[in-house]
């Protein structure tokens, strides 16, 4: 537990004043529902604490060496497999590039990635209930694109192997993308 109640204080500090996309929401909420997806499926503490801290480098001022240096080099690991290399690039080469490297990513990486995509779009499942098509102004891509982007996602993932989160992840990508 020492693991994952130092991952949730990082996290929470990092992510400090950080709001979820078009929302009120505390960015915080994100990283810990990851956490308690992996935590719910019985995944082991170094996992857990890695998908809290999943978006830190990639979002906030914590490098990597400060992951390694506080958690090790297996949850650093992990946290860069989850952390997009180049922000520069363009959304299309980022996303392209996070596809083709989850066919062959470590079974710890690609579990914590499923759990950060199953829980984003829940949120969207969510806000489509909630507000509809608008929803898909929230994004710098609409729904083509993000379709797109999510059923490459649940292909990717189930490359090498199933589990029960990518399972929970097609059916979610099923329910928002097959509507009426």
């Amino acid at each position: 537990m020492k693991l994952i109640e130092g991952a949730l204080e990082l996290a929470s500090k990092a992510h400090e004043k950080q709001y979820r996309k078009a929302s009120e929401i505390p960015y915080i909420t994100h990283p810990v529902a990851v956490g308690m997806l992996l935590l719910k499926e019985g995944y082991a503490e170094e996992i857990v604490a890695a998908g809290i801290l999943h978006d830190t480098v990639e979002d906030t001022y914590i490098s990597l060496g400060d992951i390694e240096r506080l958690f090790g080099s297996n949850i650093a690991r992990i946290v860069e497999g989850c952390s997009e290399p180049d922000k520069s690039l363009s959304w299309e080469k980022r996303k392209e590039h996070t596809i083709e490297y989850l066919k062959t990513a470590s079974k710890e990486v690609r579990l914590v990635a499923c759990a950060d995509k199953l829980h984003n779009i829940r949120t969207i499942v969510r806000d489509y209930e909630e507000v509809g098509d608008a929803v898909w102004n929230r994004f710098n891509r609409g729904r083509e694109q993000q379709e797109w982007y999510y059923r490459s996602l649940v292909e990717s993932l189930g490359h090498a192997s199933s589990f029960g989160l990518l399972d929970e992840l097609k059916a979610e990508v099923e329910r928002l993308f097959f509507r009426e």
